[in-house]
């Protein structure tokens, strides 16, 4: 499971480096906000997308940091930040159980579900891993770059190849744009009077 989820994240930062090229991701990315929306660590985000692997926890594991890592980043309406005995209101239970959620990282998924759903978070945020809960997060940033920066050109595969070389990308974009025209241009014609020849 963590090598599929380690595998999503290759595929979506390939992507998200086609789309920024020929700046780097670190650049583009803000950090502390894909900390903030997905429970994981800055360090964490930073390695991940470097493409590297970070320490695998126990989902209970999971749990406990998420509940601290909301606890620690989010803040009341009055600017304060949220005690035991507000996320217990919140989760509609005791002092002592949300204590208990905390050390355990075992809350009730009902609990669980309120206090996520409190904070507008994904279905998924309290035991996602980190490779999953980045992805999710990335994809978001991924179709929001894709829309501001309008359609590709060209196909990522052929916008890998002419950025491979900074110095003559843009050269080198514009004669592989112009055989790939050319070239279903030419697909377009023979298609065209294949389709008339059918329909006389």
């Amino acid at each position: 499971m963590a090598a599929d989820a380690y595998a999503r994240l290759a595929d979506t930062l390939e992507r998200l480096a086609d789309v920024v090229a020929p700046n780097d991701l670190a650049e583009v990315l803000d950090i502390e906000d894909l900390s903030y929306r997905t429970g994981i660590l800055r360090n964490d985000v930073i390695v991940l997308i470097k493409g590297e692997q970070v320490e695998q926890r126990s989902v209970t594991d999971r749990v406990r940091h998420r509940l601290a890592f909301l606890r620690t980043t989010r803040r009341r309406e009055d600017g304060r930040g949220y005690s035991v005995q507000d996320f217990a209101t919140l989760a509609g239970v005791t002092r002592q159980t949300m204590t208990s959620w905390c050390t355990t990282g075992i809350p009730s998924i009902e609990g669980a579900d309120q206090i996520r759903r409190h904070f507008g978070l994904p279905a998924g945020f309290m035991t996602a891993d980190e490779p999953e809960a980045l992805n999710e997060a990335l994809l978001t940033e991924l179709h929001r770059l894709e829309t501001q920066n309008g359609p590709l050109v060209m196909p990522p595969e052929l916008r890998r190849l002419a950025l491979r070389s900074p110095a003559v990308a843009e050269k080198t974009m514009q004669l592989i744009a112009a055989w790939a025209m050319e070239i279903t241009s030419a697909a377009d014609t023979a298609g065209d009077e294949a389709q008339a020849k059918e329909q006389s």
